[in-house]
């Protein structure tokens, strides 16, 4: 195998390795955060477009994006919340669980705010980025 054969197995390994984190963390909330993420791209590409041209959109479009990588965060926390809800309500209707099984609860329960604050972390970097070209182009 050459070099370019084992680079694409391990991309399709990670790309299989983060299907299953999206899956384990809760289809409703890490799609709507997924939603979220596109939606922060778009309106950043979008305050791209009106840099130098439109003031009033730049700052539009990117006043949304800012919103929208907020709503990613806080649809992950609020997706956190609701598993832990229903976690403890599986553990007390069982009585007894396992260190594994809360190991496992709260590996789940996590995962939603790490997406969260991953689009978070994408929507304020590009909206850092695009104030700082923007001052520089003036």
């Amino acid at each position: 195998m050459n070099l370019l054969e084992i680079t694409q197995l391990q991309n399709l390994a990670f790309i299989g390795f983060m299907i299953d984190r999206f899956r384990e963390g809760g289809p409703l909330g890490m799609t709507l955060t997924l939603i979220c993420l596109i939606l922060t791209l778009l309106l950043l590409i979008l305050a791209g477009r009106y840099l130098n041209k439109n003031q009033i959109k730049f700052h539009k479009y990117k006043s949304l994006a800012n919103q929208a990588a907020l709503l990613g965060l806080v649809i992950g926390l609020f997706n956190s919340v609701l598993g832990l809800i229903q976690a403890f309500d599986a553990l007390e209707a069982f009585g007894q669980a396992s260190q594994s099984m809360i190991a496992g609860g709260l590996k789940v329960a996590l995962l939603a705010p790490l997406f969260g604050f991953i689009v978070f972390l994408i929507g304020r970097t590009g909206t850092f980025i695009l104030d700082w070209v923007h001052q520089e182009s003036r």
